[in-house]
């Protein structure tokens, strides 16, 4: 896949998490997918393992689906009215893969208002992207925030 593929699919998946369609975001994951958030604390952010390292979120794909329809309802009360969020994409590189595979990286921010409080989120994701019957689709998704904790933003209750 080419940048140009990637850009167009990230963009997607920003917009599908702005409009709070997180169940339909799930959709975007394999069966076998990893959605990671850890910080620049982390001594080796991309090469870093779950198993044996401090991560914020370390999903399988039950967790990434159960995420998904938990912030659907009203029962989610961190999150319930909704915060407003804006995932801004940039820098978007191919770095490698074979076959299905693409390999890509990139810097976000993500601009999150919730009652009289905006907070931003920013950092690089890395992806492991894979072409499949049905569309491109996410095996691995990591993403390491800039920031030395959330004390000032409050809990992570947004998907990045």
């Amino acid at each position: 896949m080419n940048r140009a593929g990637v850009e167009d699919f990230l963009f997607y998946e920003a917009e599908l998490l702005d409009a709070w369609e997180t169940e339909q975001w799930a959709t975007l994951y394999t069966e076998d997918a990893l959605y990671e958030v850890t910080s620049p604390a982390c001594e080796d952010p991309a090469g870093a393992d779950a198993r044996n390292t401090l991560f914020l979120i370390s999903d399988r794909i039950d967790r990434i689906r159960g995420r998904a329809t938990r912030l659907t309802k009203k029962t989610a009360h961190a999150e319930y009215p909704r915060s407003k969020t804006r995932h801004m994409i940039t820098n978007v590189r191919v770095t490698g893969g074979e076959g299905d595979e693409t390999k890509a990286r990139a810097n976000f921010a993500v601009f999150r208002t919730k009652e009289d409080t905006s907070t931003i989120y920013m950092g690089e994701a890395l992806f492991t992207l894979v072409e499949t019957a049905n569309g491109v689709r996410i095996r691995h998704k990591r993403c390491t925030l800039d920031l030395n904790s959330l004390y000032n933003q409050g809990r992570l209750t947004i998907i990045l």
